[in-house]
């Protein structure tokens, strides 16, 4: 097969060199989302100082903003795929169309959920487990967050159109920009105004509007990106739908169903404690930090591949695989040996209460064990949706979250009658388990589509 003609500047740059173009575009992923877990570990503080009640209103949250993260962020990793994959094999008029059809996608999303979370999010939260006494708090935040849920739909779609084209810097100055407005805002919401939790909310929002109008301006009348918008010209295209689809739609559903075990996770938690819900989203907060070099490694995998593939680099796929993957486990097990050692130290500075401590720091030690084989298979996902495979996350995920971590850990809980603990073993062993499901599929899928060496 006669490869295409290399036009676009960062796919020559990416096949000449491999390694370092992983950086390049790693580094600004990791900046960006390192500035937005900071500011999430600041809100958590913030929070913190008002009560234990207030962390566990925003804890039971959670589930309801990772389905819409799932949905969103999950699409986008398809439309991410597919314009790698596009500008790879040289083909502009597709990659322009994938973005006009990633544009319409979210606006279809976030009027669909904005209306659901306003119209039934109280509903969702007792059902869901939120207690009596959070629900009020609760309620408050959701109701707030829905009113922003629209602009950050749309970044993320944005965002990953830019990751299609290699263009991870823009979107990572602005998360800066995101994040030092919300942590300027949030304690005036939260403490000056006197809002409360819902502040936080607020602030938030207001975030997330003033990004989305910078990302409008930029795209549609300063012409920043390498792919145009002609929305007035706008042709929908199951070719391209389905191509987006394909990738992206077992993405989200598998995103969904983190949500759904961490729903699950939080019913089981509340039926020892609210300090038990508390000190599992104070831990999962820490989770981020260890992981920020992984999702960088992993997100620019998935456009590096996707244009690899499309250009048939067959080499440079094998190449970047392994060093993705190696790169990911060796940087993943020195967090975790620093975060295993540190964990009581950080947890103090989320929150005074012992019970919640004690809960927090158990849960970072036991899960932090697991943190160089969860970076494997994450690491895997990513590179099997450059490759324009979706569903492997979806099964794995499913497997790992719905297969074994829950059914052990309610076995664990309520037939055993174990402490809390218990529950994080269940997410080891289940965590174990999916790593090694990972690697078989990947090797699979490499013998399937091009590579009958090892890799």
């Amino acid at each position: 097969m006669a490869q295409p003609e290399i036009r676009h500047s960062r796919l020559k740059s990416f096949i000449d060199n491999p390694s370092k173009s992983l950086w390049i575009l790693a580094i600004p992923i990791i900046a960006g989302m390192g500035i937005q877990t900071l500011y999430s570990i600041v809100d958590m503080i913030f929070i913190g100082m008002l009560s234990g009640e207030a962390i566990a209103a925003v804890a039971f949250n959670f589930p309801i903003f990772f389905f819409v993260m799932g949905i969103s962020f999950g699409l986008g990793s398809g439309v991410t795929a597919s314009i790698a994959r596009f500008i790879g094999s040289d083909d502009k008029v597709n990659a322009d169309n994938a973005a006009e059809h990633a544009i319409v996608m979210a606006f279809v999303i976030s009027a669909l959920l904005t209306s659901l979370g306003l119209l039934y999010g109280k509903q969702i939260l007792v059902k869901i487990g939120c207690t009596p006494e959070v629900l009020p708090q609760a309620w408050e935040y959701l109701k707030v967050s829905c009113y922003g849920l629209s602009f950050g739909v749309f970044s993320g779609f944005f965002r990953s159109i830019l990751a299609g084209e290699g263009d991870m810097k823009f979107p990572m100055i602005l998360a800066g920009i995101g994040t030092v407005l919300n942590i300027v805002l949030d304690p005036i919401f939260i403490f000056t105004l006197n809002f409360g939790v819902s502040g936080a909310a607020w602030a938030t929002t207001i975030s997330q509007m003033i990004i989305f109008i910078i990302f409008i301006y930029m795209l549609f009348f300063k012409d920043h990106a390498y792919v145009q918008f002609k929305l007035r010209d706008f042709n929908p295209s199951y070719f391209i739908l389905v191509d987006i689809i394909k990738v992206g739609l077992p993405a989200s559903m598998s995103m969904i169903v983190m949500a759904i075990g961490q729903l699950l996770f939080n019913i089981m938690l509340a039926t020892f404690s609210t300090d038990a819900v508390a000190a599992y989203q104070i831990a999962g907060r820490i989770d981020m930090v260890v992981f920020l070099p992984i999702f960088g490694i992993a997100s620019a995998l998935t456009t590096m591949v996707g244009m690899f593939f499309g250009a048939n680099e067959i080499d440079k796929i094998r190449f970047i695989t392994r060093y993705g993957i190696s790169s990911s486990f060796i940087i993943t097990s020195v967090g975790s040996i620093i975060l295993y050692v540190f964990a009581p130290f950080i947890i103090s500075g989320f929150t005074d209460e012992t019970v919640i401590k004690n809960i927090a720091v158990n849960y970072l030690r036991v899960i932090s064990l697991l943190f160089p084989f969860i970076s494997i298979g994450l690491t895997i996902g990513r590179i099997l949706q450059g490759l324009g495979l979706g569903m492997p996350s979806l099964i794995i995920t499913t497997i790992r979250v719905i297969g074994v971590a829950g059914p052990l850990a309610y076995y664990f809980i309520y037939i055993l009658d174990k402490p809390v603990e218990w529950m994080w073993y269940a997410m080891f062993i289940s965590g174990i388990m999916a790593t090694i499901i990972s690697i078989v599929w990947l090797k699979i899928a490499f013998r399937k589509f091009l590579i009958a060496k090892p890799l």
